[in-house]
């Protein structure tokens, strides 16, 4: 047991300083290779085989959702039509621990040929990957974190840090947003919190659970069990939403007697109904309702307005995922 936890003690203490080790080479080449992708027109083209392959997608998906558009290139595949997908414009991410791959080596002609701007990520300074880079980012490590130096992993994982360091250092050069970030990603959590709407959940028509400020109590929990959202608001003669009456309020009122069932509702209204805008985020519909201890919110065009154009319970927003 003791074996098994220093080996792999060992593997992430050779990882971590591997990482730590790029810290010093963060310099002026890196500068260049930033300023070089933020001025280009087109898409950053990420190229690399094996488990340097693999790095390089994970890298150009990073890119692409974090404000720079970037994708994948299989150099094996490049040589037999793949290298159809760049175009003038783009700039050309290269990636290689020995700086010698063969399928590299083989499309750097075409990329030359091209006028693409080269960033060489590689462990040799002085390999052909390395002198053909109009940029070079060094990625070099001490040691691999394989007992037996063969299988990537140390340097692995430097070329993913330096990968995240552009893709970090791109972003907030481009002042990059939560916002923006959501819009790319709209079926995650923050997406939902970031680009749902009121409006996109909201009850309206002829949904809003509404009743007048006459209604008998009992009428008014006909209307709250209808519409199955326990509430309803109360609205005056001109439709302007004064006041609404939870299943809370009922239990409360219920408590008094029976005998009440026959009154007015605005006996036992609220008289400070919470409200949200429509165009407000679904997210700030959920602090308000946090805020007030509250499961519902009546929904509005806009701050002058009192007529109601909709409501949004708690569970609404359960189910779009904005909790």
């Amino acid at each position: 047991m003791s074996d098994i936890l220093e080996a792999a003690r060992k593997v992430l203490r050779i990882e971590a300083e591997a990482v730590s080790a790029l810290t010093d080479r963060i310099n002026g080449e890196f500068v260049r290779a930033v300023e070089m992708i933020l001025a280009c027109n087109g898409r950053v083209v990420v190229t690399g085989m094996g488990k340097s392959g693999l790095i390089c997608q994970k890298i150009a998906a990073t890119m692409a959702s974090t404000g720079t558009p970037a994708l994948f290139l299989h150099p094996a595949e490049g040589v037999h039509g793949d290298l159809g997908m760049v175009a003038k414009g783009d700039v050309v991410i290269a990636v290689s621990n020995s700086g010698e791959t063969e399928e590299l080596a083989r499309i750097l002609p075409v990329i030359k040929r091209m006028g693409l701007p080269l960033i060489a990520m590689a462990g040799k300074p002085e390999s052909t990957l390395a002198r053909a880079g109009d940029v070079f980012l060094d990625i070099s490590v001490k040691e691999e974190a394989c007992p037996l130096q063969l299988a990537p992993t140390a340097s692995t994982t430097a070329t993913l840090a330096m990968g995240d360091a552009l893709a970090v250092a791109l972003l907030l050069e481009r002042g990059f947003r939560e916002e923006d970030f959501a819009l790319y990603h709209p079926g995650g959590a923050l997406g939902k919190r970031l680009l749902l709407r009121v409006e996109d959940l909201m009850h309206g028509a002829e949904a809003i659970p509404i009743v007048g400020l006459d209604t008998p109590l009992k009428d008014a929990l006909y209307e709250i069990s209808s519409k199955k959202l326990g509430i309803t608001g109360v609205v005056d003669r001109e439709g302007y939403l004064v006041g609404v009456f939870t299943d809370g309020d009922l239990r409360r009122t219920i408590e008094r007697g029976v005998e009440l069932l026959h009154q007015p509702i605005s006996e036992f209204m609220n008289h400070q109904p919470k409200r949200i805008l429509r165009t407000n985020l679904a997210a700030k519909a959920l602090q308000r309702m946090e805020e007030y201890s509250i499961t519902s919110l009546f929904v509005f065009d806009n701050e002058t307005d009192q007529v109601p154009v909709g409501v949004i319970h708690l569970h609404d927003l359960l189910r779009a995922g904005v909790v």
